[in-house]
């Protein structure tokens, strides 16, 4: 008879047994477990420290901007006659301004009318911008370009002749009023960009021959000749003085009349009002502590990720990570080395009043920084931020790459850019009709068409403006972001320039009834891309821009060449301050090829590894606990089999003896 319960039989705690004996074959999992959890702590022990580094790294980010230790204050006696700001371009300087006109946007009203829902006529409004003079009459373009509004029957209402001209965005806004008469609704029309040059011309092509001309009578307005609408505001040119000397802007901000500065016009000064520009020492004492927090910061979360008390026995999660080791080594060395590339006269904190601690933090001592601020304000930038100084007035630093080494280096100019241009070969004809108002431009690769409006009446100043004005109108080059300058010389002959430099610059004429009116030939000149060297090694040319090439020190190092002369053009100096190099050393260590990353990923690969040793174990160990239950129960068996002979025996033995005395 089969036994039913282990252990019965032999009185073997075969249950106990088999349990004492798993708990041995157990403990390999059991570590690993252990392994695990190990691993756990330590992942997210750099969880926290990445999250950590990269708060520092948008720390220093902000700080190695080179604008931001280039700060400059910027303020009005007298606010209520303007506002102004400077950028880091601006000079030091106090200036006396006196406004005696603001610019604004010219006004227009157009005759009442019954009714402003019933339709008016069809036709083709035509909206150009320039100069108008009354002494003689006279409308000059600013070359801005023409825009058109088509009216049909969905919008010939003056409610609709409204919405269309708001709808279109193109610069010009349109409301009406009801003034209360018997004809009380009018067209009332803003031009949005102040200046006198922004007097606005309105020609409108009524709908066939024919039909009502009512559109036409209602909205033209020739500053030259007839005008239907009523002027209310005039454009006009801000003018104010600087210093006693005038100056006619078209804008009330102001952004050209001193180097770095914009001015915000806002009224009329009785007296003048001082203007002062000076260096932003604030901003830059907030900059130089911002840089030391946040050192602190991540110095305090290494030291504390890495943290072992001797007295408790209680370590930190990172500890005994060399990555971290690693890191906090790192990240220490950048302030043990100066600042390397002269493009400052600073090359240590210590210049500037800021010193590192035994315990590996930093310290201000604002009176040597206040005094740094004030002998050498210009040269923080280069101590904090990726910074670049050309000797050459006409060399401006535009930039550099992660590539870029700090260092001098020498620049020679082979070749200057210019611009792609045009020359007609003759005296432009004056005369502008139907047969010959079509141009087939050709600007920076891009061709449209466009028509000129006719006149008899140009001079050749007004027609270089007319053609310019149709070629910046032209929805093709608007589109492509491209734009040209037109102009006439003495003699009337035309010549057409692209804004841009460079071999992707160009301007020509390909066709167009008008072609052979202005005298240009077919064909588009083509601009050059500037050439030379950075420190004897051949630079790579864009349009005005030279760039280092790859493989040298000045990689990606990218100057702009605004003229001078060709030869020997000084020395740009490049430096990486301390701001720039933590922000690059920390993109190193949490991206996707850095070092926390590698060694987080290989601890993901190991718990993986883990885990899939630890289920394989698991399955053995049924295995295992099997066969020893079948070989105790066996044992079991084998036991009460011979319990049951020797008590069988025992039996007989004592009954034998009994019968045989």
């Amino acid at each position: 008879m089969a036994i039913s319960s282990p252990g019965i039989g032999s009185n073997l705690n075969v249950t106990s047994i088999v349990s004492q004996l798993m708990a041995v074959e157990q403990q390999p999992i059991t570590l690993l477990a252990t392994q695990t959890t190990a691993d756990q702590t330590i992942l997210s022990g750099y969880g926290t420290l990445t999250s950590a580094l990269e708060q520092f790294q948008t720390s220093v980010g902000a700080l190695s901007n080179i604008s931001t230790f280039q700060a400059m204050s910027a303020n009005v006696a007298n606010t209520s006659v303007a506002s102004v700001t400077a950028t880091a371009a601006a000079a030091t300087g106090t200036y006396a301004l006196a406004v005696t006109k603001l610019a604004q946007g010219e006004k227009l009203v157009a005759a009442g009318q019954a009714s402003e829902s019933a339709a008016i006529s069809d036709g083709v409004i035509s909206f150009s911008f320039g100069t108008s003079t009354t002494a003689p009459a006279a409308f000059t373009p600013n070359g801005s370009g023409i825009k058109t509004i088509t009216i049909n029957s969905t919008n010939d209402s003056l409610t609709g002749i409204c919405g269309a001209i708001n709808a279109a965005n193109i610069g010009v806004s349109a409301t009406l009023v009801n003034d209360g008469s018997n004809t009380p609704y009018r067209l009332s029309l803003t031009v949005n960009a102040t200046g006198a040059s922004n007097s606005l011309k309105i020609s409108v092509a009524d709908a066939a021959p024919g039909t009502s001309t009512a559109l036409s009578t209602l909205l033209n307005q020739d500053p030259a000749g007839s005008q239907a609408l009523t002027q209310t505001v005039a454009a006009q040119n801000a003018e104010f003085t600087l210093d006693g000397i005038a100056i006619s802007k078209p804008s009330n901000t102001v952004s050209d009349a001193i180097a770095g500065v914009t001015l915000n016009l806002a009224s009329i000064s009785a007296s003048p009002t001082n203007v002062s520009i000076a260096p932003n020492t604030a901003a830059v004492v907030s900059a130089v502590n911002s840089f030391v927090t946040a050192y602190n910061t991540i110095n305090s979360t290494l030291t504390d990720a890495a943290a072992y008390n001797k007295t408790t026995g209680a370590a930190a999660s990172l500890n005994g990570e060399s990555t971290v080791r690693g890191i906090t080594k790192q990240i220490r060395s950048v302030l043990t080395n100066p600042v390397a590339g002269g493009a400052s006269a600073l090359s240590v904190l210590s210049q500037v009043g800021v010193s590192l601690q035994s315990d590996g933090s930093l310290v201000v001592d604002s009176t040597q920084l206040q005094a740094a601020l004030s002998s050498n304000f210009n040269g923080f930038a280069g101590l904090f931020a990726a910074a670049g100084s050309a000797s050459d007035s006409l060399v401006a630093y535009s930039g550099a790459t992660n590539n870029t080494q700090p260092g001098a280096y020498s620049v020679n100019v082979t070749q200057l850019a210019t611009q792609g241009k045009t020359l007609a070969t003759a005296a432009a004809g004056l005369n502008i009709d139907s047969t010959n108002d079509t141009l087939q431009v050709q600007l920076d690769g891009v061709t449209s068409t466009i028509t000129l409006n006719h006149s008899s009446s140009y001079t050749p100043a007004t027609l270089a403006a007319e053609v310019q004005s149709q070629i910046n109108g032209a929805a093709g080059f608007v589109t492509a972001g491209s734009s040209a300058t037109v102009s006439a010389s003495a003699g009337g002959v035309l010549t057409i320039t692209s804004n841009s430099y460079g071999s992707g610059s160009s301007a020509g004429i390909s066709g167009g009834d008008g072609q052979a009116n202005l005298n240009f030939i077919s064909g588009a000149g083509v601009g050059i891309d500037t050439a030379g060297t950075i420190n004897g090694m051949a630079a790579t040319g864009s349009g005005q821009t030279l760039t280092g090439t790859t493989g040298t020190p000045a990689e990606g190092l990218s100057l702009q060449i605004n003229g001078g002369s060709i030869g020997d053009r000084g020395t740009v100096n490049y430096s990486q301050g301390y701001a720039y190099q933590f922000n690059t050393i920390v993109t190193a260590m949490v991206g996707t090829n850095g070092t926390i990353t590698a060694r987080t990923n290989g601890i993901s690969a190991s718990m993986a590894t883990i885990a899939k040793n630890s289920a394989t174990m698991t399955a053995r160990l049924a295995g295992i606990q099997a066969s020893y239950m079948a070989q105790y129960t066996a044992l079991d068996v084998t036991v009460s089999s011979m319990t049951a002979t020797s008590t069988f025996l025992t039996q007989q033995l004592a009954a034998i003896a009994a019968n045989h005395p």
